[in-house]
Order: C-alpha cells, then structure tokens, then sequence
C-alpha cells in the first residue's frame, strides 16, 4: 500500500540529518511526531480522540478547533473498525504530526484490513457498506467538514490509510 506520509523513524532520521551545531533543524520547519498501535475494538474510538485531542494542544487550538479534530479521528477509527477490519480483529495506527511555526496538524489513521474497492464511490455523502447496521455514510463527509484536507488511499485487500490535516488558529 502506498503510504500517506512519514513514518516517525523517517521524520526523526531527516530532522536528525538537518540539525545544526545549535541543535535546531535546518531548512525545514520543526515538528513532533506521535504514534500509537491499538486494537480494532470500538472502546478504542474514545481513546484514539482523547490521544489525538491532547497531543494537537501543543499548537493551542481553540475548543472548537479541539472538537473538530477529535469527531474526525473518531470517524476515522470508527471506520477502521467497522468496515476495515468488519468485527474482525486487527490493529488501528493513529499517528500525528505537528508543526509548531506553521500552526499545523496532520492525522492519519490507517487499517489492514479489507481496503477499499472505490474510494470515490465510498466518499460520496451517505454511501455506506453496512446498511443493515443503521449507518449513515457519513464518515468521510465529517472528516471533510472538520478538517481542512483529507486524503485516503486504499487497496482491497491492503487496508486504508485516512490522512488528515487542519491549519490551528486561522
């Protein structure tokens, strides 16, 4: 599967190749990185938002930009659960990066599971794969809505990758 962004053994191997004497990045702007693995349980929803919400604080997002960026995580994850991995068990990777001078965050969510035939089809508003379980289709229109960009990459069969980032304090 094609990958979205950086993983953090990448991001800290280019920083460490750009720091200068004073130990401050060269050329390129400073940031911070997060990851963690958790298992594919719908528990885990709230605490993937709970993660997410505390580690976008170090750019002193406003409350709204806080709730925003946790309802997109929780749908990301939710769709990670429900229709990644179908009741299944797997692993859901949250992983973050923030970059302090551009007052940027970038999350993505990213499953093993059964990937995704259609993208496009499976984010037009009220698509959905699980009818039968009262769901909207909804999912990929909330991101969309609470963030500023979201880019999915998927393969059947591989998983789906859900990259999204929001500029803090416009």
């Amino acid at each position: 599967m094609e990958e979205t962004g950086q993983t953090v053994q990448e991001t800290q191997k280019v920083q460490a190749e750009q720091t200068g004497e004073n130990g401050k990045n060269v050329g390129m702007p400073e940031c911070e990185t997060m990851e963690l693995i958790m298992e594919s349980r719908s528990e885990n929803e709230e605490f993937a938002r709970v993660v997410a919400a505390v580690f976008a604080s170090r750019l002193d997002p406003t409350l709204e930009e806080l709730d925003d960026i946790k309802t997109a995580v929780s749908e990301a994850v939710t769709n990670a659960v429900i229709h990644g991995y179908r009741g299944q068990e797997g692993k859901i990777y949250l992983s973050a990066t923030a970059w302090e001078k551009e007052q940027l965050l970038s999350v993505t969510v990213r499953d093993e599971g059964v990937g995704i035939r259609d993208v496009e089809q499976a984010m037009e508003p009220m698509f959905t794969t699980c009818p039968e379980d009262g769901r909207s289709g909804m999912g990929f229109s909330f991101m969309e809505a609470f963030m500023d960009r979201v880019e999915v990459v998927s393969a059947p069969g591989k998983g789906t990758s859900v990259t999204m980032k929001k500029k803090i304090g416009r």
